[in-house]
C-alpha cells in the first residue's frame, strides 16, 4: 500500500501536536503528587480519552495513512498560513495555563490536599484557559488538517468534553472554595474574557 508523504500542512500540524505532547509531558511529571479530592472516574477518563482520540490520534492517522480519503478537502494556501498562527496561538495558551496553575494542575478532576484558587496570569481573564486553548487548538486543527472528519474531530471531542465535564468541575470548585469561587465567577468569564464594565 502506498503511503503518500504528507503535505505542509500535514507536516506543521504533526509538529504542533508533538508540541502540544511536549508541554503536557512537562508539566505532568512536575505535578506528581496525592489528590485529597477527586471525581475522575470512568465518564471522565473516558472524555479524556476522547479528546485524545480527536485531537491527536485520528488526526495523526489521517495525515500520515491513506485512510478517510472520502472525506479530504483541497488545502488553500490561506489555511495553513491561518492554521498555522492559530496552533501557535493555541500553543502558547497551552503553555500558559499549566504554567500559572503550577501544582494545582490535573489531567483528571482532582484537587491537591493544598489546592489554592489560582486567580494570576491568564485565569485573571478567563476561568478555563485550558479549554479554551483547546478550542482554539481545534480551530488550527480544522484549518491544517484537509480532511472533513480528521479536521473537526477535536472541536467535536473537545465540544463533549466541555458539554459534560464543565458543570462538574464548576460544581467542584464551588465545593472547595465556595464563595470565594463564586465571586470569581461573576468576575470572570468561564472560555471567554468577560468585557468589564467601566462606571459612567
Amino acid at each position: 500500500m502506498h503511503i503518500p508523504h504528507p503535505s505542509f500542512a500535514a507536516t506543521l500540524f504533526l509538529v504542533f501536536t508533538a508540541s502540544f505532547l511536549a508541554i503536557r509531558g512537562v508539566f505532568a511529571r512536575r505535578t506528581r503528587r496525592a489528590k485529597a479530592i477527586s471525581r475522575a472516574d470512568l465518564r471522565d477518563r473516558l472524555l479524556i480519552l476522547a479528546v485524545g482520540v480527536g485531537q491527536v490520534a485520528l488526526p495523526c492517522i489521517v495525515v500520515t495513512q491513506p485512510v478517510l480519503a472520502f472525506a479530504s478537502r483541497p488545502q488553500p494556501e490561506v489555511c495553513t498560513v491561518a492554521g498555522a498562527v492559530v496552533m501557535l496561538a493555541g500553543l502558547w495558551l497551552f503553555w500558559r495555563s499549566h504554567a500559572d496553575l503550577g501544582d494545582s494542575w490535573s489531567v483528571t478532576l482532582e484537587l491537591n490536599a493544598e489546592h489554592r484558587l489560582v486567580t494570576e496570569g491568564v485565569y485573571r481573564h478567563v476561568r478555563h484557559p485550558m479549554y479554551a486553548s483547546f478550542l482554539v487548538l481545534g480551530t488550527g486543527q480544522a484549518l491544517l488538517v484537509a480532511n472533513w472528519i480528521a479536521g473537526l474531530s477535536g472541536l467535536a471531542a473537545v465540544g463533549l468534553l466541555m458539554a459534560v465535564r464543565l458543570p462538574r468541575e464548576e460544581a467542584m470548585m464551588i465545593d472547595r472554595f465556595g464563595q470565594q469561587y463564586r465571586d470569581y465567577c461573576r468576575r470572570v468569564g468561564a472560555i471567554v474574557p468577560r468585557r468589564r464594565l467601566q462606571a459612567a
